[in-house]
């Protein structure tokens, strides 16, 4: 009725659609409800960081930003108003190292020299980091992969490519396979998987520790057959 007041009289469009033109004036003069308002407050917050920052930021980080600015706007709510507005952040095309091997941390030897077959579960795991993209944006996925199965037996997911990823990723692994010793845990030579808490982890568990020759791509394998 709003739309068409200028081509048509509000008691003639009342009586074709059957509604009472003092219904109509009230709902015109009707404020938006708070909820709805501040609705509207926050979609225009996301839009203007969106925007800003080219398109190329998800969720996560607009939450981050809008929790800056004092906003408490949790990250699936900002989630969903992008989706219902259609934001969608674009695709990095840059490659995203996983493996920083220029370090001076301590390096396992290569126990599986490429053997990736095993004999009963829990003998070989190996574990790697990789990066998906999903409507929040860039996360990194970290891995554990029982050879005997190919079964996915643990893994974690972060906006950063950190030790805490792959020692979660581990411990899931530990917890699902009820702690088993001297499991060969077979990695590249990333900061991450050298890093001391990392290896106080796999002792503490006597847990066995094999990593790769340097630069070679061939060394690690953890593509799933099942999760």
């Amino acid at each position: 009725m709003k739309k068409y007041a200028d081509e048509f009289s509000i008691t003639l469009m009342s009586r074709v659609l059957g509604v009472s033109p003092s219904g109509y004036y009230a709902w015109l003069s009707r404020k938006p409800s708070k909820q709805k308002q501040n609705k509207t407050e926050i979609t225009l917050k996301i839009k203007t960081i969106f925007e800003e920052e080219k398109h190329r930021v998800g969720a996560p980080r607009i939450a981050k930003q809008l929790k800056n600015q004092g906003e408490n706007v949790g990250r699936h709510r900002v989630a969903r108003i992008m989706r219902e507005n259609g934001w969608r952040a674009k695709a990095a095309k840059k490659f995203k190292a996983t493996t920083n091997s220029n370090h001076s941390l301590p390096v396992a030897p290569n126990l599986l020299n490429q053997n990736f077959e095993a004999d009963k579960p829990n003998e070989k795991w190996v574990s790697d980091i990789t990066y998906v993209w999903t409507d929040e944006g860039w996360l990194y996925l970290a891995v554990v992969l029982d050879l005997y199965s190919r079964l996915v037996v643990g893994w974690a997911i972060s906006e950063r490519m950190t030790t805490d990823l792959v020692s979660n990723a581990l411990t899931m692994a530990l917890w699902r396979r009820h702690f088993p010793k001297n499991v060969i845990v077979h990695s590249d030579r990333g900061s991450q998987y050298c890093s001391r808490d990392y290896q106080r982890l796999l002792a503490e568990n006597k847990l066995i520790c094999s990593m790769s020759k340097r630069g070679d791509c061939y060394d690690v394998t953890t593509r799933p057959y099942s999760v």
